[in-house]
């Protein structure tokens, strides 16, 4: 993936809102020791960065890569801002290699749901509790299983969480874990767009954001030096 220049500036920009007149109208800019006030964590060494590979076990996708070398280890991004990202610390053990993302397991969890085991459908008590013992067991396999071969990258407030699927044919992708309402791990979509990748994801929020920090309407052309109001 081509990833040359695409955040050219960005740092800058995200800093820059510090001083924006309206910063505090974004969303998860001020709150309480959750807010991200727009301050990033200082970028990551190529060494370091290697490091995170290396405690993952796993290769991160290209824009996110780029992302830790060039914008930040975390800070201010879409909703609460980005986790921070550390190396491994000396002497932690490797992580093991990445299974594949499998965002099929949304739907098999569903179907595992509907077969849930019914006490009126038994006639004798130590059945159910036998079968639905076991159906309880793979409900929580396959519930863990939602988020395999992903990266938890930001949190969306109530209990809900932003992945980026870092393994498989999706890596690259942006995807919503709603696990807490029985929703499961859904993509984000945007515009349109089927599946968003870590830069359209982050560039929009950037977007939004400075519109919103500087009091611009949308579609209102921005004065010089000012960032658009085009979507």
């Amino acid at each position: 993936m081509q990833v040359d220049g695409v955040w050219e500036g960005v740092r800058g920009r995200v800093l820059a809102l510090r001083d924006a007149p309206n910063w505090r109208a974004v969303f998860g800019a001020e709150f309480g020791r959750y807010g991200h006030g727009f301050e990033l964590r200082p970028v990551l060494t190529e060494e370091q960065v290697l490091a995170v590979e290396w405690r993952l076990g796993v290769a991160l996708p290209a824009e996110y890569r780029s992302f830790l070398l060039q914008v930040g280890a975390g800070g201010a991004g879409p909703d609460y801002g980005l986790f921070p990202v550390r190396p491994a610390p000396p002497g932690e053990a490797p992580g093991d290699a990445a299974l594949p993302f499998r965002p099929e397991r949304t739907q098999e969890l569903d179907a595992h749901e509907c077969a849930e085991p019914q006490r009126a459908a038994y006639s004798d008590e130590e059945a159910f509790l036998r079968d639905y013992r076991t159906w309880d067991a793979r409900h929580d396999e396959l519930h863990e299983a939602l988020t395999e071969g992903t990266l938890c990258v930001s949190e969306q407030g109530c209990a809900y969480y932003t992945l980026l699927a870092v393994t498989g044919p999706e890596c690259g992708t942006m995807w919503d874990d709603v696990r807490a309402v029985g929703e499961g791990v859904l993509p984000v979509e945007r515009a349109g767009k089927k599946r968003v990748t870590f830069a359209e994801w982050y560039l929009r929020w950037l977007d939004h954001a400075e519109r919103k920090a500087h009091g611009t309407p949308p579609d209102t052309p921005a004065a010089p030096g000012q960032p658009s109001g085009t979507t």
